[in-house]
């Protein structure tokens, strides 16, 4: 049903303004249409009745249209079907019935948004349309930007965690740049909070469901005084993990992984001095220690016999069945992550050009997080991280601060603005090798190049006298202890203004041009040691003479010896060993300074139907791979190889999109059907991929992305139901340009990972009267998304098929909203499904998955006062 609230007393000058309201319901799992607040403008001053009103109390003079539908995608209220953009906007209800506490939810919402996380939830990506930054360095920007109460994340995994209560999120498909702060090109997703009123309400949330979740919320509103409003917001959630741990030895003694443990605080104070002006202070923080993320075997390749020989028990799965959801891990997985910053929005009407706003946002915001890493993905002792904040910390420090002007003619509305951040990005990385590493690492290079030997030859023992023999040294001392220790520092400055400007050329016809001009400004400090020095790569290196004296000694034809010299010092000199990176220390600096913009053409042919053209340029800054990088040339253009690289920048990413679309509604204002064909191609497009010896960020030279996005909402003559749903077809594909690794053969004219061709979301909730004051609420809806490859590689192995994610959930509670006892489930129907798939680390023909969540369901309890 859609339902109707009035207008919450946020403020004098929201009073004198048209209410804002958002909803869009192309939307999975969505338990009633959004409600519509829509008045005319009221006068200056409210009712002593409006300000006494109680935030959800209704009513009956509001129209209950879709048609009504608002939003602030160019940063001005203006109405849905008036908007020359691809925006799925999500009011406070979707967002409370659907259980939307962070930014990974969202994508059971939106059709062609796509969050997923590898291995930490600091690894979380964003990807639109089959467009998203791809790999886990911290490095790249992303092509997805997170915005929340104004200010932008810089990483999608800093946007991630109890987002609290939010009034409203608003997901832009496409390059922005000309009406946010910060250059994406991909899309926004613009998150707004709950902000002060002036009516006293404290509201508490009890949430219970399987693998012993337990989660409490609540909030305190209150009037300060006649002018000043406070509001604050606490939570705390917990939950077992849904992944089994087998811990062989140790020392990891924690059996369960991907729980939750989380708590979150925000306060707001605002202050309305005069009719003109008000002052929004915002201060939050957010903790998460929880254990996360280990990977599930999906192929158990040659390389799992020996690992299993290292182990107390199986090293790995004995068999490839990950939905059993058991996996093997002996060191630690935790995370600590503490997100906490504050915030002033300032807004005010001022006396010049006919009144136009004046709205500053300053942000600092400090950002960091330590995981532990147990990077072979096994229960053997091979390569890991300590979770200590000398050897493993992504940090983020950031102040931005944002000014923008809008005003309006009879003609023409406008928009100029300022933006100006200063990102200081820390990282420490760092990896140990365990005790099992050498005894695996002879073993397996024996079986690389087994063809070459006697039948029988590859076992550990024959392992362990050829490694012995091609480093010189007693077998076990070649590797051992903290192999890599390593230090970033990097500074990023951007600075751009930016305008949009919509001329009304006549009353049916608007035209829209939006420019933006950046400065990016990097700089890059980076400091590579081996505390343990590396004595196996040295050893190899110093002599190859003796690496193929062993390689003779073994049975091996002398006539193969030089092409398998190589590949052994190859192995012994994988970069967490590498003896030429010690001692290093490299300074980078780059400088950007790139125009963007748009423009835009609406047509309205009459009050049911408008459609519209876009042109659109976007970008998104270079910078510098934040990870130890090696090549075949001692260049990042260069295949694997040993040699270390000193140069890892790489230049911006750049995107035109084009846009025809309509927007028509039918039915007395209760049918909305929408329809947008795109084609974006984006060049220099900044893919992190793993080469066999390291990381290394590849500008694909060109990526095209093209299609139609589509969306209906439907208020149904049958009072209290209503139909939502949207379909995204996207065939996002590599150029055909040839690329330089053999790892990346797969990608010409190939489709991008996390590319389906066929996203999809449909839902169907009724609201109904059991008597006069309590009420029920059901619904139930569905993701679709066809079959795509979630590997940068495109590895076979690393597809995921068409799959479904279904949620549900049924409400019964007082009318007017005093209390609520909600049963849910999501994915209802057990869909089993990877997020990631991956190599195996260190274990040639063996693959792994990050998956996605099993079923999860429980109840809910909420009160209000």
């Amino acid at each position: 049903m859609l339902s109707c609230k009035p207008a919450v007393p946020v403020s004098r000058k929201s009073r004198r303004r048209k209410i804002l309201t958002l909803a869009v319901a192309a939307t999975l799992g969505s338990m009633s249409l959004p409600m519509v607040q829509a008045q005319e403008t009221p006068e200056p001053a409210a009712s002593e009745e409006a300000r006494k009103r109680r935030p959800n109390e209704t009513t009956n003079d509001e129209p209950t249209t879709l048609a009504a539908l608002t939003v602030t995608a160019q940063k001005r209220e203006e109405a849905l079907q008036d908007v020359p953009i691809v925006v799925t906007a999500l009011d406070d209800r979707i967002i409370q019935d659907t259980g939307v506490r962070d930014v990974k939810d969202l994508q059971v919402l939106v059709p062609g948004l796509t969050v997923t996380s590898t291995q930490s939830e600091v690894q979380t990506v964003a990807r639109i349309r089959g467009i998203g930054t791809v790999g886990d360095n911290a490095g790249l920007e992303s092509s997805v930007g997170v915005v929340i109460d104004g200010i932008y994340r810089p990483r999608n995994g800093v946007g991630f965690g109890d987002l609290g209560e939010i009034e409203r999120i608003e997901v832009l498909k496409g390059p922005q740049g000309t009406v946010f702060g910060k250059n994406t090109s991909a899309g926004v997703i613009n998150v707004i909070t709950k902000r002060p009123h002036y009516i006293t309400q404290v509201e508490g949330e009890i949430t219970a469901g399987n693998y012993n979740a337990l989660g409490v919320s609540g909030s305190l509103n209150t009037p300060l005084s006649d002018n000043a409003a406070f509001r604050v917001y606490a939570a705390k959630r917990k939950r077992d993990g849904y992944l089994d741990v087998h811990t062989g030895a140790g020392p990891r003694v924690e059996d369960e992984d991907s729980d939750q443990n989380f708590h979150s605080l925000r306060g707001q104070l605002l202050f309305e001095p005069t009719d003109t002006l008000d002052i929004n202070f915002i201060a939050d923080f957010t903790s998460r220690e929880e254990n996360c993320c280990a990977g599930v075997t999906t192929v158990r390749g040659p390389t799992a016999a020996i690992i299993d020989a290292l182990a107390t028990d199986e090293g790995v799965s004995p068999s490839a069945d990950p939905f059993a959801r058991e996996v093997w891990s002996n060191r630690s997985t935790s995370q600590d992550i503490k997100d906490k910053g504050v915030a002033m929005q300032v807004d005010w009407t001022t006396p010049w050009f006919g009144g136009a706003e004046l709205t500053s946002i300053t942000g600092w915001r400090d950002w960091q997080a330590i995981n532990g890493l147990d990077f072979d993905f096994s229960s053997a002792d091979l390569l890991y991280r300590e979770a200590d904040p000398d050897e493993s910390l992504t940090a983020f420090e950031t102040l931005s601060q944002e000014f923008r002007l809008t005003g309006s003619t009879d003609r023409v509305d406008w928009m100029v603005g300022l933006f100006y951040s200063d990102e200081d990005l820390t990282r420490h990385d760092s990896y140990r090798i365990g005790a099992g590493y050498e005894p695996y690492l002879s073993t397996a290079v024996l079986g690389q190049v087994a063809s070459r030997f006697p039948a029988g030859m590859v076992n550990m023992a024959n392992a362990a006298t050829f490694f012995s023999q091609a480093t010189g040294r007693p077998f076990g001392t070649s590797f051992a202890g903290l192999g890599a220790d390593d230090d970033y520092e990097q500074n990023a400055k951007s600075t751009a203004i930016f305008t949009n400007n919509t001329w009304h050329a006549t009353d049916a016809l608007d035209l829209t041009l939006g420019l933006r001009y950046t400065r990016e400004e990097k700089t890059l400090d980076s400091i590579y040691s081996n505390p343990n020095g590396g004595p196996g790569c040295a050893a190899l290196l110093s002599n190859p003479s003796r690496v193929g004296a062993a390689l003779v000694a073994r049975g091996v034809p002398a006539a193969a010896v030089p092409a398998l010299v190589p590949q052994v010092i190859g192995f012994g000199c994988l970069p967490w060993a590498n003896v030429q990176h010690n001692g290093r220390n490299t300074h980078q600096e780059r400088e950007e300074k790139e125009w963007s913009g748009t423009l835009k053409a609406a047509y309205r042919f009459n009050e049911t139907v408008m459609v519209y053209a876009s042109a659109a340029r976007g970008y998104k800054a270079g910078g510098f791979n934040l990870d130890r990088v090696q090549s075949s040339n001692g260049l990042s253009s260069g295949t694997a190889g040993i040699v270390p690289v000193s140069d890892t920048s790489f230049p911006g990413e750049f995107v035109d999109s084009y846009e025809l679309g309509s927007k028509t509604t039918w039915a007395d204002g209760n049918l909305l059907l929408n329809a947008t064909l795109f084609h974006q191609t984006y060049d220099d497009f900044q893919l992190n991929s793993f080469l066999g010896t390291s990381f290394v960020v590849r500008s694909i030279p060109e990526v095209i992305s093209k299609g139609i996005d589509t969306e209906v909402l439907w208020q149904t003559r049958l009072d209290g139901l209503s139909l939502q749903g949207g379909v995204v077809y996207a065939d996002t594909r590599y150029g055909d340009d040839p690329l330089p690794d053999a790892d990346l053969a797969r990608l010409p004219g190939s489709r991008a990972s996390f590319a389906p061709y066929w996203s999809a979301s449909a839902s169907v909730s009724y609201e109904w009267d059991f008597t006069d004051t309590l009420i029920g609420r059901f619904n139930i809806g569905a993701k679709y998304m066809s079959d795509y490859n979630t590997g940068s590689d495109l590895d076979p192995e690393k597809a995921q098929d068409a799959y479904t994610v279904g949620n549900a959930r049924f409400i019964v509670g007082a009318s007017n909203q005093r209390w609520s006892v909600e049963a849910w489930a999501l994915n209802f129907t057990d869909e089993e499904y990877m997020q990631v798939g991956f190599d195996a680390p260190l274990q040639t023909g063996s693959w792994n998955a990050f998956l996605g969540a099993p079923r999860t369901y429980g109840l809910t309890l909420r009160v209000m006062y």
